[in-house]
């Protein structure tokens, strides 16, 4: 893999990720009066799967973060994946020919 192909997915992983987070910092903010600080730690934890904190208290507010969960987990899988998915290709790949040449080398042997 190219270095500067790897660092262009990693910079718009990343540029995607803030993206949705600092949506959320500012939604959360606005809707629901959070401090920022807590608003980017409600978000990591929504982001990265391991749940809120804390429940919103107006209706805006849980429809803001019901949507937020969908938006934030899909953008941080589609970031890993983009992220890591042609070393997981390559790797792949790499078992699938180990695996045909064993298969070969036993075909021989009997």
């Amino acid at each position: 893999m190219e270095r500067s192909s790897i660092s262009k997915r990693a910079v718009r992983s990343f540029v995607l990720v803030a993206i949705v987070i600092l949506a959320g910092v500012i939604g959360l903010h606005y809707l629901e009066g959070m401090p920022y600080l807590d608003a980017f730690y409600f978000m990591s934890m929504l982001a990265t799967t391991q749940g809120p904190t804390t429940v919103p208290v107006t209706a805006a507010g849980k429809v803001f973060v019901s949507v937020m969960a969908f938006v934030s987990v899909g953008s941080v899988l589609a970031a890993a994946a983009s992220l890591f998915g042609p070393f997981w290709g390559r790797f792949w790949n790499v078992i699938e020919y180990l695996e045909s040449e064993f298969r070969k080398k036993d075909e021989i042997s009997t």
